[in-house]
């Protein structure tokens, strides 16, 4: 195991991150100006997904899927608002970093689904409500896109996938596999897969069907990072160089 792979989030004057491994970490709040430690919260360790902020009735909170939680804390001093259990099972990780649409909080993880949770406070506490849960469909590794109501994403047997976003039901899956490490990027008018294979797929956001648009080898090696859209130029790092 690697422990962690979170990517830090800039806000209100702090840098906030997760830290340490299983069993052993957190959620810390570092002040930009001095490096300081503003807050910290502690109560499980750390997996692969990044930190998300959200606001829901005036609160900013920080929403992370840790070890074997989905988490929110307060944004202002790092106390725990609610939380719902999500331990991996077998050989998966929590690696999808969760997506904030409004007051909904869509989580992901490998073996155990996609879910949907409503965040509302009442009175001075915070509630999850479950929406709904797709039980067959959900990454290993990377983030889907949320776009125009469609969750997109790749497979852990690495085949692209469309979720309906407001009622988690299956919208498509296509039958290419693609290998499941693969990031997605939205592009404006069109997808972006980039999966180990090197093979980048151009698609269209559609909640119809799967209509892709172009297919290009990028490298001989593999490639596990995501890539970066600059105008009309894509940049791509695979295990040797960068194109």
């Amino acid at each position: 195991r690697f422990h962690t792979s979170s990517s830090p989030i800039l806000v209100d004057g702090m840098c906030v991150v997760q830290v340490g491994g299983p069993g052993n970490g957190g959620i810390v709040a570092y002040s930009l100006a001095t490096g300081e430690a503003k807050w910290k919260w502690t109560d499980d360790g750390a997996a692969y997904a990044s930190p998300v902020v959200m606001t829901v009735e005036g609160t900013r909170q920080v929403v992370a899927l840790t070890d074997k939680l989905v988490v929110g804390v307060s944004l202002a001093d790092g106390k725990l608002l609610w939380q719902i259990p999500f331990a991996a099972t077998g050989r998966a990780y929590n690696a999808a970093t969760p997506i904030v649409d409004g007051q909904t909080v869509i989580f992901t993880g490998e073996g155990r689904g996609t879910k949907a949770v409503r965040i509302e406070k009442q009175g001075d506490a915070f509630k999850a409500t479950d929406l709904w849960s797709n039980p067959d469909l959900a990454p290993q590794f990377n983030t889907p896109v949320l776009k125009d109501g469609f969750l997109y994403g790749l497979s852990g047997r690495g085949m692209l996938f469309c979720i309906n976003a407001k009622t988690g039901q299956t919208a498509w899956t296509d039958t290419t596999s693609r290998g499941n490490f693969g990031a997605i990027v939205d592009a404006g008018s069109v997808l972006m897969v980039l999966p180990q294979k090197s093979q980048l797929t151009v698609f269209q956001p559609n909640g119809k069907a799967y209509s892709e648009v172009a297919s290009i080898p990028i490298a001989e090696k593999q490639t596990y990072a995501t890539p970066v859209v600059a105008g009309k130029r894509i940049f791509v790092r695979d295990q040797d160089a960068v194109t």
